[in-house]
């Protein structure tokens, strides 16, 4: 039969998924993968979780869908409340979308809305992180410092300024210790602030632990809090994008609680609702929120699917789970296990430079040589390779080029359900072994 799905990349030829059970999936030949990236890091609980399937179908009995334009609802009302009661700092008001782009969409919108509505209406910069990735739509794309997905569509991109990452494996200088390394990239964001001017600049957004475009990279200590402050300083608002990140994937709730610090807005998806629906919030503090409420009155911005009683019944299955199941402290405990047999297995690998990650949330950077750091080139397509050859042992994974600098460089993200058990973890990391082992076989590289 013809497919008429417009696919991801039209030279694909993909199974079709017809199942799935805690963390595997199922295709329709009866192949069964580990599926080691939970598809990109959104399956936290894995694949059919009976108290999230039972959820949906007691509120399909009751409310599909209302517009937010006439009607709040029970489920996304209590969903609202569940958030707020369980983030530290002074957020207080969530906003329901159906996805990540969507929540950096909303929150640009809202950050340039909020200064308007306080009279500071030359306040439109907005600056951010190079090898960073906040979604696919034109604004959260601007953000965003991933360059293979920018390159096409750059002349149509809001204009926004790039600061280094806090990217220690390749960044810190030899002469620096990891703190000093921290400081030094927190301040580029002072100075360029101060290039801009502070009465121009409208936020500085940043991944607490970065993604899919660096491959888990986590902050050195004390990178966030000279954010915070500088940011205070200068009036300018901190938007964290957890999208990936954050819903307990690094071991708490919120990615930023292990920072030490609060944002004035969150942005969450993915892990929200587990796959189970999509669904995405902005979280933004009362401050905000006041400004709008005694300004204009209205949040100029919506989306047909905002607060989806449907999505926000599975948001709270899921958090009902995370919260009461124990689960956060499986996250902490099996990410432990997966940091240890990461390193057991792959610390002295000739081709694997960096471990890196936290909680259930890991990068392997895949490099030619391990002294000098060197990428592979371009052309050996490592990471295109080492997902197909994985897929065919069985084992989903998340790899990305341009790790480096948008071009060269390659990882390998794992972001497992949280369920995850310690033979599946072993399985995993035997079935990544083999798969690199493999393509560096393939590529004729030495091991």
């Amino acid at each position: 039969m013809v497919s008429h799905i417009f696919p991801r990349h039209t030279h694909d030829e993909l199974p079709t998924a017809s199942g799935g059970e805690g963390c595997f999936i199922f295709d329709q030949a009866g192949k069964k993968y580990l599926d080691a990236s939970g598809g990109a890091a959104v399956s936290c609980l894995g694949h059919s979780h009976p108290k999230i399937i039972s959820a949906l179908h007691k509120q399909l009995d009751v409310l599909a869908y209302a517009h937010t334009s006439f009607f709040t609802s029970e489920p996304a009302e209590r969903l609202a409340t569940t958030l707020i009661n369980n983030a530290a700092g002074d957020l207080s008001q969530v906003y329901l979308v159906s996805g990540g782009s969507e929540a950096i969409e909303a929150a640009l919108k809202l950050a340039r809305q909020y200064f308007i509505e306080i009279g500071q209406p030359s306040k439109k910069e907005v600056i951010a992180r190079r090898q960073s990735y906040h979604g696919n739509t034109l604004g959260a794309l601007a953000v965003g410092g991933n360059e293979w997905r920018r390159s096409k569509f750059e002349p149509i991109l809001i204009d926004t300024h790039h600061i280094a990452p806090c990217y220690a494996y390749r960044e810190k200088y030899d002469t620096e210790t990891e703190f000093e390394f921290g400081q030094r990239v927190a301040n580029e964001l002072e100075v360029t602030i101060e290039q801009l001017g502070s009465q121009n600049v409208m936020a500085f957004v940043a991944e607490p632990v970065v993604g899919a475009t660096l491959g888990a990279v986590p902050a050195v200590d004390g990178y966030f809090k000279t954010i915070r402050e500088i940011c205070n300083r200068n009036g300018v608002l901190l938007i964290l994008d957890e999208v990936m990140c954050g819903m307990g994937r690094t071991g708490t709730l919120f990615a930023y609680e292990q920072e030490g610090i609060a944002p004035d807005i969150v942005c969450i998806a993915k892990g929200l609702g587990a796959g189970y629906q999509p669904i995405g919030a902005t979280i933004c503090t009362d401050k905000i929120y006041a400004a709008i409420k005694n300004g204009s009155g209205f949040f100029q911005h919506g989306h047909t699917y905002l607060g989806h009683p449907m999505a926000a019944a599975a948001a709270n299955a899921v958090l009902d789970v995370l919260l009461n199941d124990n689960i956060l402290k499986n996250v902490n405990n099996s990410g432990d296990l997966l940091k240890d047999t990461l390193r057991a297995k792959f610390a002295q690998h000739a081709h694997v430079g960096d471990i890196r990650g936290r909680g259930l949330f890991y990068g392997l950077e895949i490099v030619q040589d391990r002294e000098s750091k060197e990428p592979f080139p371009l052309s050996y397509g490592i990471a295109r390779k080492i997902k197909s050859v994985a897929k065919d042992k069985g084992l989903l994974c998340y790899p990305m080029s341009g790790t480096v600098d948008g071009k060269i460089g390659d990882h390998v993200l794992l972001a497992p359900p949280y369920i995850i058990n310690e033979t599946e973890i072993n399985n995993l990391s035997t079935l990544l072994a083999e798969s690199l082992d493999q393509v560096f076989e393939i590529c004729k590289v030495n091991i």
